[in-house]
């Protein structure tokens, strides 16, 4: 009897010791998923102009790999994307497609002047299919008969901004408007009207064709009628929450391994390379529309 006894009593404290092993290895486990999934991701938010978009998307994808940082991109033109900005009253950092656009934000009060930075250069020019079917070889040609002519909103989107000045200060407007098909919402929206052939010319950056190198030509403007080398700045929103991992990403961004990126796309990574093309053209600023577009 009391071996029977002993043999019941050696399994129970055999069977307790088990679920109290699994008890143990069960429970921190919970505990601890519920203590993780309570952390707050971090996280970052982007309002940026699509001039920037292929590079800017890998450089993320390459910070968060480091950091575990996830980078939301909100892309767009620069002026609509500063304008959710405002309105959500959201977003850690602004990268618009031209200085013009950061120099309202910083009038507005959207952005801290003292985090702005320049990350990368760029050229206005002509933007052709590959093959440049209409033969496109100067500004003039693009008031030919029969030329369709694509333009980015020059209210809202730097390049189209860039645009317009180049034709109002040459005096073709009136005459380029004629055969202006589409205004496109974004750098990147120019760029696949004339990847697609839905138009025969585009003003537009020349890193247009780095993009689509098989389908998108660029034709480069006489250095005289450059108005301006253009570039991508950024700074810290007013309405960010985590300034320093704002600042962090900022860092890489402009580290010589995030401009590596924006090199490989193509780039203009130096003022001093920029101006090989516009030797005496002014380096930002800001420009007011003259025309009714």
């Amino acid at each position: 009897m009391f071996k029977r006894r002993k043999g019941v009593l050696s399994r129970l404290i055999v069977l307790s010791t088990f679920f109290l092993i699994m008890g143990f290895s069960v429970i921190p486990g919970c505990s601890s998923k519920q203590k993780s999934s309570s952390l707050p991701e971090r996280e970052l938010l982007v309002f940026a102009g699509a001039a920037s978009k292929p590079p800017l998307e890998e450089i993320a994808n390459r910070f968060e790999e480091k950091t575990g940082v996830k980078v939301r991109l909100t892309f767009g033109g620069s002026g609509t994307v500063l304008s959710q900005m405002k309105l959500s009253q959201q977003g850690d950092i602004y990268l618009p497609g031209s200085s013009d656009f950061m120099e309202i934000a910083k009038k507005e009060g959207v952005v801290d002047p003292s985090t702005e930075r320049i990350v990368v250069y760029l050229l206005p020019a002509i933007n052709v299919p590959k093959g440049n079917p209409q033969n496109i070889q100067k500004l003039e040609d693009l008031a030919k008969p029969g030329v369709k002519v694509a333009l980015a909103r020059p209210d809202t989107v730097c390049v189209g901004l860039y645009g317009a000045e180049i034709l109002e200060k040459e005096g073709l407007a009136e005459k380029v408007k004629r055969n202006i098909v589409t205004y496109a919402e974004s750098c990147e929206k120019v760029a696949n009207l004339v990847a697609l052939k839905q138009v025969d010319a585009a003003l537009g950056w020349e890193v247009f064709a780095s993009w689509e190198p098989d389908k998108i030509q660029t034709i480069f403007l006489p250095p005289e009628k450059v108005p301006r080398i253009g570039y991508i700045p950024v700074a810290i929103s007013k309405y960010t929450k985590q300034e320093d991992l704002a600042r962090q990403f900022i860092e890489y961004l402009t580290s010589e391994e995030g401009k590596a990126v924006f090199k490989k796309w193509g780039y203009i990574t130096t003022e001093e390379e920029a101006r090989k093309w516009a030797p005496h053209a002014p380096v930002g600023g800001e420009y007011k529309l003259k025309f009714p577009w």
